[in-house]
């Protein structure tokens, strides 16, 4: 059953495609208090490319997830294509990210038994939509066409980069979030998906991509760097 958002929840329109409000998170790790995020706020225009950066334990992994709509904060709100994601229920919110919203995270979005060309199709499902034709673009943009009826185990890391972007693409994405997406490629890979994420933007596509990597800051049109929760 596909799931409605009322139209109540709609910001005017605006050339934003993310809205980040004073986002708060906090962790309880045994007696003390985590504090992942401390009133960061961000916005992302379409086209635009933004690189996040920080330490580990900055805040970037939990910013992309509150951007995502994979976690909640406990004080702000997110805004995706001018609606709500924030404090929604999770159907809602999944139904956000699938029209929306595509996630490529270095831990990997492909699901091991589905080949490539199986993993677009199910995320195009989820979305309630089917698009052969635009599957077999991706695939062909990517250099993966031949590589369609491959699974996850039989892909090197390059080809296994390229089919994540795939799924992440599959939807035409108003926004791309990429958590460490380059963090085990070697240059020449890291410089392809780059220019892939890159090209993605030039389709009008808001992209934020978390990542220690000076590749990355220095290809980015804006650098966003954290330090404890912070905006630095």
């Amino acid at each position: 059953m596909e799931v409605t958002v009322s139209s109540e929840t709609t910001r005017a329109e605006s050339l934003e495609i993310v809205r980040a409000e004073e986002l708060y998170r906090f962790y309880r790790a045994g007696d003390e208090e985590v504090r992942a995020l401390r009133g960061v706020s961000l916005t992302v225009a379409p086209g635009e490319v933004v690189a996040v950066t920080g330490p580990s334990g900055s805040g970037k992994s939990t910013l992309m997830a509150c951007l995502a709509g994979l976690d909640d904060p406990d004080g702000g709100m997110v805004w995706i294509a001018g609606r709500r994601i924030s404090h929604r229920r999770d159907a809602e919110q999944a139904a956000l990210r699938a029209r929306h919203i595509g996630v490529l995270f270095q831990s990997g979005n492909l699901i091991e038994h589905l080949t490539v060309a199986q993993n677009i199709d199910l995320a195009q499902r989820l979305a309630g939509r089917r698009d052969p034709a635009w599957r077999d673009a991706i695939l062909g943009s990517l250099g993966l066409t031949l590589r369609r009826r491959a699974r996850p185990s039989d892909l090197s890391g390059g080809e296994s980069a390229r089919a994540g972007l795939a799924v992440a693409l599959a939807n035409r994405p108003a926004l791309l979030l990429a958590d460490e997406p380059t963090g085990e490629l070697d240059a020449q890979t890291e410089h392809r998906v780059l220019s892939l994420l890159h090209a993605q933007a030039g389709e009008r596509t808001g992209v934020v991509i978390a990542s220690h990597s000076p590749a990355v800051r220095q290809r980015a049109d804006r650098v966003i760097q954290l330090s404890d929760g912070r905006v630095t």
